[in-house]
């Protein structure tokens, strides 16, 4: 570590920062509408039960973890690594930093949506002005970051703290204007009720759900930068509960604001169409002005932790040596290009989606839901291992942790669906690809596993390639 970056040490309230300023952000601003198209109240606390109870368990393994192998302190990248060799790091690392780029794209495409319900030349945050606009606002933000981490990291905390106020505003006239009678419409969705609707309704969120629990590992990804090792998992766990809270009271009390095809109906960031509801169209521009502060304070976190995971990797020879570079302010700007580079591109990609915002929300959690499973895996294998000074009791819950932990990430990669796969398969291959080559290069053998993984990936690409050419596959 150079002495730039051993200089720069992060606090509790910092750390915990970046893990909510992570989690909430555009996500949590499109909530009434994504969840009322797929689902009721039902289904909604139905999704959040499951969501939540699986990424507490997430949240418990990277605490658990930062106490276990301190020495890892390159987060969910070394974790998967130590667990499982170079391959299944190299995928950790690729997944996440790309998660973390589209959830950029996310952001960027809602900031311009948002200044679409005032401006319409921005559209719906895809249209040529709004690109033109966001790749300025994209690259601004590229040299803020080069001016240093701890700097960075210092605005994201005032950001969070920032936009904590218009939800909390928002919470507030979502009780005031609570109609009990339209909630108790909005219970089964206006569909009969039934254990296989129910089911069917909440399959449809548990991706979204993802997505706006993405960012809980960012205190882990940055324990390298911690004033205190223990503080990690503190921000971790304060971090999410506090998220979840938000998250939950925002879906379910709007089900009390309006129907749920009214809530369905309207256009992103549909959080501003519920205040307009309750409050008129000053309501609305007040949630916008939030979201836009929301929005880029997030933007900002998760280019830090892009940017960090692409350095980590380098610096363990899982990626190009380049990108372990660092400049005097101690910020790896080797990886800040290329991962600003990615997200350009993938910003220009977002023209030619039918529905840019939600396949960036539903891609970014595909992407991070492998690394999530490696790093709850790698915790399930430590507990199925010696106890190594934990005392009984204590081994036994890790075991129980973790394994719920893995359960819920595998299950939410399969219920995302087959298109999201064979999309981020198309995402892991060229990856993929150059490193099976610098191993080969490096005199180092693919395993059987390993190279298994590698083939079915590059099938998974092939077929993704045929079925957009085909059109039975769209973006």
């Amino acid at each position: 570590m150079s002495p730039a970056v051993g200089s720069r040490k992060l606090s509790l309230l910092e750390l915990t920062a970046l893990v909510v300023g992570s989690m909430i952000g555009s996500g949590i601003f499109a909530l009434p509408a994504a969840f009322a198209a797929n689902t009721g109240v039902n289904g909604a606390l139905l999704a959040w039960a499951i969501a939540g109870t699986g990424m507490l368990m997430l949240a418990f393994v990277f605490q658990s973890l930062s106490r276990l192998k301190p020495e890892l302190d390159t987060g969910i990248y070394a974790y998967a690594k130590a667990g499982f060799g170079d391959y299944a790091g190299l995928l950790s690392a690729v997944g996440y930093w790309l998660g973390c780029c589209l959830a950029d794209v996310a952001c960027l495409i809602l900031i311009k949506a948002t200044l679409g319900q005032f401006f319409p030349v921005f559209g719906d945050g895809t249209t040529v002005v709004a690109i033109l606009s966001a790749s300025l606002l994209l690259w601004g933000f590229h040299f803020l970051i080069l001016r240093g981490i701890k700097e960075a990291a210092l605005i994201n905390t005032i950001a969070t703290v920032a936009k904590l106020v218009p939800l909390a505003v928002f919470i507030v006239f979502l009780v005031l204007g609570f109609r009990a009678d339209v909630f108790a419409l909005n219970l089964w969705g206006g569909e009969p009720p039934g254990a296989g609707t129910l089911w069917q309704q909440t399959r449809g969120t548990l991706l979204l759900t993802v997505f706006v629990f993405v960012g809980i590992e960012g205190a882990s990804v940055y324990s390298r930068h911690a004033r205190r090792r223990e503080d990690v998992g503190i921000a971790t766990v304060a971090g999410f509960l506090g998220v979840l809270c938000l998250l939950v009271m925002v879906t379910i009390l709007s089900y009390g604001i309006l129907l749920r095809p009214d809530l369905a109906a309207l256009r992103t960031p549909s959080m501003a169409g519920v205040m307009e509801a309750i409050a008129g169209r000053w309501g609305a521009l007040f949630i916008s002005i939030g979201l836009l502060i929301s929005v880029l304070g997030n933007y900002l976190s998760w280019s830090l932790l892009a940017a960090e995971v692409l350095h980590s990797a380098a610096l363990n020879d899982a990626m190009p040596r380049a990108l372990a570079r660092e400049n005097r302010a101690g910020v790896p700007d080797a990886a800040l290009w290329l991962t600003n580079g990615v997200i350009q591109t993938f910003l220009l990609v977002s023209w030619f989606a039918d529905y840019a915002f939600t396949l960036a929300l539903k891609m970014t959690s595909a992407m991070t839901l492998v690394p999530y499973l490696l790093v709850a895996a790698y915790q399930l294998k430590l507990s199925l291992g010696a106890q190594g000074g934990v005392d009984a009791p204590a081994h036994a819950r890790m075991r129980w942790i973790a394994g719920i932990a893995t359960v819920y990430a595998a299950s939410m990669l399969l219920a995302g669906g087959s298109r999201y796969l064979l999309l981020s398969s198309l995402l892991y291959v060229p990856g993929s690809l150059l490193f099976w080559a610098w191993q080969r290069h490096r005199g180092i053998a693919f395993r059987p596993l390993e190279m298994g993984v590698l083939l079915l990936l590059c099938a998974m690409a092939v077929a993704a390639i045929v079925g957009l050419a085909s059109g039975w596959l769209r973006l």
